[in-house]
C-alpha cells in the first residue's frame, strides 16, 4: 500500500505561493490599468491620430489707398477619390461622369482614368474647381454617382488685378507669389511670409484604414492666428500706369527689359514698382515649368553697369573736397591717355568740347572731364580712388538699402584699398562703368542728392493691420548746401541741353535728372555685346521751384539702337522719354502729391526755370 503523498506544509506553500502569484499578477494589472492608464491611452490615441497642420486665412495685400487688393485668399475644392475601393465598372462610370462634369477632352480623360487606375487609397484628381462645377459633383456624390469620390476644401491665394501687358497680374515682380505649399515666394509675399501666412491650425484627427483622417474626431489642439493684412505704399492706378509705358517702351526699343521706380525723396515709399516683361502670378506654376528666371525682379535682384548717371556722385566727391565749383572751367579733349599712355579714355563722340564749365560738362555727359575731376580728387591716384569710392558707399552702393522684398542684392563695388585701382580704374568708375548696381540703388541714391543729403530707407509697406509702419531714420549722408547745388546741377542737364529738354521737360513743373548709357560687357565671349547698351535716366519732379516732389529711375536693359553715329547712340524711346511719360503720370495721380506744403523740405535756392518759361 502507497503512502499518502498529501500534508498540510506541502499545500500550504502551494497555497502561498498562488497567492503571491495572483497578488503579482493583480498588481501587474492596477500598474498598467490605473498607474500608467493616461501614458497608454496617450500612446494609442498616438498611433491612431495624425496631427494635421490646417492653415489658417492668408492676410490680404492692398494698395496705398486700403481699397484696391493686389493679392487675396479664396477657397476653391479639391477633388479627390479612394480609387482602391473602386469596382473596375464603378472606375469606368467614375471616369466618364467626371470627364463630362470638367469637360475634358480625349487626353484630359485618359490622364483622368490612369489616376483612378492606380488604385491608391487617396487620388487627388482636380484641384481649383470653379464653384458651379464644385456643385454639379457634389450634387452627383449626394445622389450616390460618384461612390468614393470626396470635395475637400483648400486656400487658394489670387491676384486679382490685371497687369499693364498681356498676361500679366499687377505688381508681379514686387509682390511674388504663394506656392502650393502656402509658402511666400519672391517679393512681399516672401518678406512677410510669417506676417502674411500667420500660424496654422493643429488638429488630432482619428485615421482610417486606408490612413486618411476622420473628420468627425477631429479636436483642436492649438487654435493658431490668422494672417495680418498689409498695406502697400504703391498706387495702383500708377503702377498700372508704368507698368503700361514699360511694355510701350519695351516693344518700341526691342529691349530685353525695362524696369522702374516711382519713389518719394523724403520718406523712401515707393509708389510704383515695375518692370517689362513681366507674368501672371496665378500661373506661377506654368510659369516655373518653362522659365522660372521670369520671377526674378530686376529692380533688386539684377545688377549692371550704370553708366554716366554715376557722374553726379562724382560731383559730389569733387564739391566736398572743394577740388570744383559748378562754374570751373575744365578743357574738355576727345581722348585722356592714362597709366604712362597704356589706356585711354574716350568722350562718346571722340570728340573734346574745349573749355567749359564743370556744371556744363555734367550736363552734355563728358566722360574726359568726369575723368580728370576724379583723377585731382586727392594728390594721388589711390587717395582719389578712396575718396570717389568712400562717396559710394556713404551714398549705399555696394549694400543692401533695406528694402521690404526679397532677394535684394547688394551690387559689386570693388574697394581700392584692398585691390589697388589704377589711373584706369578710377577714370571708368568717375562716369560709371567698372561698378554694378542695382535701380533701387540708384534711386536712392538720387533721392540723397536732391533732398537734403539724407540717405532713406526705401520701402514697400505702409501699414500693417491697422498699424502704420513709422519711417526709418534718415541719416546725413551730404551737406544740406551741397544738396542744393546738386539738384540745381540736375536741373540744368535738361534745360541746357536742347537735345534733353525737348523731350524731358513737363510744362508747368520743375524737373532735373541724368543720363546714362553703357556698354555691356558679355562674360562668356569676354568681350564687349556688339551694339547693345543698357540706357537709364534718374531724375525728379516737383510743383515748387527747387522742391523735387518725385524721383524717378527707369532702365532700359539690352536695347539695340535704332540710330548709331559717333556720339549718337538713340532709341525710339529714349530713357528721359520714358522718364517724362512716367513722371507725368506720378503728378496727374490723384492724391499722390501731398495738397499741403512739406514740412520735411530743406531750404533751397532757385533750381532754375520752370519748363512752361522755355
Amino acid at each position: 500500500m502507497l503512502g499518502r503523498t498529501d500534508s498540510r506544509g506541502r499545500l500550504l506553500l502551494l497555497l502561498v505561493i498562488f497567492v503571491f502569484a495572483s497578488t503579482a499578477i493583480i498588481g501587474r494589472l492596477a500598474w498598467w490599468q490605473i498607474v500608467r492608464r493616461d501614458a497608454l491611452a496617450a500612446e494609442a490615441v498616438r498611433q491612431t491620430s495624425i496631427r494635421t497642420l490646417e492653415p489658417v486665412r492668408r492676410g490680404s495685400i492692398y494698395d496705398r489707398t486700403g481699397v484696391v487688393a493686389l493679392a487675396t485668399t479664396i477657397e476653391r475644392d479639391r477633388l479627390a477619390v479612394a480609387a482602391e475601393q473602386l469596382s473596375p465598372e464603378q472606375r469606368r462610370k467614375v471616369v466618364a461622369l467626371l470627364a463630362e462634369i470638367l469637360g475634358l477632352d480625349a487626353p484630359g480623360t485618359s490622364a483622368l482614368a490612369e489616376k483612378v487606375r492606380t488604385a491608391k487609397p487617396y487620388v487627388v484628381l482636380a484641384r481649383n474647381l470653379a464653384p458651379e462645377v464644385s456643385q454639379r459633383i457634389r450634387d452627383r456624390i449626394r445622389a450616390g454617382e460618384l461612390p468614393h469620390v470626396t470635395l475637400e476644401p483648400e486656400q487658394l491665394r489670387t491676384y486679382p488685378q490685371p497687369g499693364g501687358g498681356p498676361d500679366t497680374t499687377l505688381a508681379a515682380h514686387l509682390l511674388g507669389f504663394v506656392n502650393r505649399e502656402g509658402v511666400g515666394q519672391y517679393g512681399v509675399e516672401q518678406y512677410y511670409q510669417e506676417l502674411l501666412a500667420g500660424s496654422p491650425r493643429v488638429l488630432l484627427t482619428q485615421r482610417d484604414t486606408n490612413n486618411r483622417p476622420i473628420p468627425e474626431t477631429a479636436t483642436v489642439t492649438d487654435g493658431g492666428a490668422p494672417g495680418t493684412d498689409v498695406r502697400l505704399t504703391i498706387d495702383a492706378g500708377l503702377q498700372l500706369a508704368v507698368e503700361q509705358e514699360l511694355m510701350a517702351s519695351g516693344v518700341a526699343n526691342q529691349a530685353v527689359k525695362v524696369s522702374a521706380v516711382v519713389m518719394d525723396p523724403y520718406t523712401g515709399e515707393i509708389y510704383a514698382h515695375a518692370t517689362y516683361p513681366s507674368y501672371d502670378a496665378n500661373e506661377y506654376r506654368a510659369i516655373a515649368a518653362e522659365d522660372p528666371s521670369r520671377f526674378i525682379d530686376p529692380v533688386v535682384s539684377d545688377v549692371y553697369e550704370p553708366g554716366s548717371v554715376f557722374k553726379m556722385f562724382t560731383a559730389v566727391a569733387a564739391l566736398e573736397q572743394g577740388t570744383v565749383e559748378t562754374s570751373t572751367r575744365i578743357k574738355d579733349v576727345g581722348t585722356l591717355r592714362l597709366d604712362g599712355g597704356r589706356t585711354k579714355i574716350d568722350n562718346a563722340s571722340r570728340q573734346g568740347m574745349g573749355w567749359m564749365s564743370f556744371e556744363d560738362a555734367i550736363a552734355y555727359s563728358r566722360n574726359v572731364v568726369a575723368a580728370k575731376v576724379a583723377l585731382d580728387l586727392g594728390e594721388t591716384t589711390r587717395e582719389s580712388s578712396v575718396i570717389l569710392h568712400e562717396v559710394w558707399t556713404r551714398l549705399g552702393f555696394g549694400a543692401l538699402t533695406g528694402i521690404d522684398v526679397a532677394g535684394e542684392l547688394p551690387g559689386i563695388v570693388k574697394d581700392p584699398t584692398i585691390t589697388k585701382w589704377r589711373e584706369i580704374d578710377l577714370a571708368n568708375g568717375s562716369f560709371g562703368q567698372g561698378v554694378a548696381v542695382t535701380p533701387i540703388q540708384l534711386v536712392t541714391g538720387y533721392a540723397s542728392l536732391m533732398n537734403g543729403g539724407r540717405l532713406v530707407r526705401p520701402h514697400v509697406v505702409k501699414g500693417i493691420g491697422a498699424e502704420e509702419v513709422a519711417a526709418a531714420p534718415r541719416a546725413e549722408v551730404i551737406d544740406p548746401a551741397i544738396s542744393q547745388t546738386l539738384a540745381g546741377m540736375m536741373n540744368h542737364v535738361v534745360t541746357e541741353v536742347p537735345f534733353y529738354r525737348d523731350r524731358t521737360l513737363i510744362p508747368g513743373y520743375y524737373v532735373g535728372g541724368k543720363t546714362g548709357t553703357a556698354q555691356i560687357w558679355d562674360a562668356r565671349k569676354k568681350d564687349w555685346k556688339e551694339d547693345l547698351f543698357n540706357y537709364s535716366f534718374v531724375g525728379y519732379v516737383g510743383r515748387e521751384e527747387g522742391v523735387p516732389e518725385l524721383v524717378v529711375a527707369v532702365r532700359i536693359n539690352e536695347a539695340r539702337p535704332s540710330v548709331i553715329e559717333v556720339g549718337r547712340i538713340e532709341l525710339p524711346v529714349m530713357s528721359f522719354e520714358l522718364f517724362r511719360r512716367i513722371a507725368t503720370d506720378a503728378v496727374m495721380t490723384p492724391g499722390l502729391l501731398p495738397e499741403q506744403p512739406r514740412d520735411d523740405l530743406p531750404p533751397r535756392p532757385s533750381a532754375g526755370p520752370v519748363a512752361a518759361d522755355q
